[in-house]
């Protein structure tokens, strides 16, 4: 007689099968180009780049480089996949509440909810419009009042945003049907499958594989962690 299957084992085999269905999409052969034309489709890229070659042009003309101009972007650097651990935990993962009749959820949570129960959606890849353009004025108005010196708050902008950029170039990248080569972007891309389809407990950092998750004690050996019923479907617990 068959043993029926538990809740877990078919959680398992989902998982398996969304992995070597993606995978089977990725022999199409999608090439680098035809996936940035598609990037350049989206007004995230976009708004980051103009803000970003904004910076860089008022950079060049204010001038006054100093040492702590290298030390900013080196620190910013460094922090970056913390940084990115830390928001994706609280913010993108954040559970609603209610305080009294007001509901306590931001677009970016709702979004990445909505980008968990279809990771192939590509509009979901990206930092919503409407968050992404008060974000940007924030970091304007920070690299223009909280740096002792106008120079060094344009390099913070820079730097910010070309780290900005690449996040959403690598989180896009991710989630389309190119081709892992490079044995570091294989990595970074096996790591964020794993938080989609394995289990979103785990494996938060998008840009690297390894770093912030090895520090925080999110990145398991997938081999003996268990699937998530709920990786597609944040909270339904």
């Amino acid at each position: 007689m068959t043993k029926p299957k538990s809740a877990q084992d078919s959680v398992d085999t989902q998982a398996r099968e969304q992995v070597r269905k993606d995978e089977r999409s990725l022999r199409r052969g999608l090439t680098l180009g035809a996936a940035f034309r598609e990037f350049l489709r989206h007004p995230s890229p976009w708004l980051i780049g103009t803000t970003l070659l904004a910076a860089l042009v008022g950079r060049i003309v204010v001038g006054d480089w100093q040492l702590t101009d290298a030390l900013v972007p080196a620190v910013m650097l460094a922090v970056f996949p913390a940084f990115e651990w830390i928001v994706h935990v609280t913010v993108l993962h954040w559970r609603p509440r209610q305080l009294g009749p007001i509901p306590i959820d931001s677009e970016l949570a709702r979004k990445h909810r909505a980008h968990h129960v279809d990771p192939r959606n590509i509009p979901l890849i990206f930092i919503p419009t409407k968050t992404l353009s008060v974000l940007v004025v924030v970091l304007i108005a920070l690299a223009a009042f909280a740096f002792p010196r106008l120079g060094l708050g344009l390099t913070f902008l820079l730097t910010i945003t070309v780290l900005g950029l690449g996040y959403e170039w690598i989180h896009y990248l991710i989630h389309t049907d190119y081709k892992p080569k490079g044995s570091l972007y294989r990595a970074v891309w096996r790591n964020h499958r794993h938080h989609h389809y394995k289990n979103e407990h785990y494996w938060f950092t998008v840009t690297t594989s390894g770093t912030a998750d090895r520090m925080f004690g999110t990145h398991p050996d997938p081999a003996t962690t268990e699937s998530s019923p709920t990786a597609r479907n944040l909270h339904a617990g």
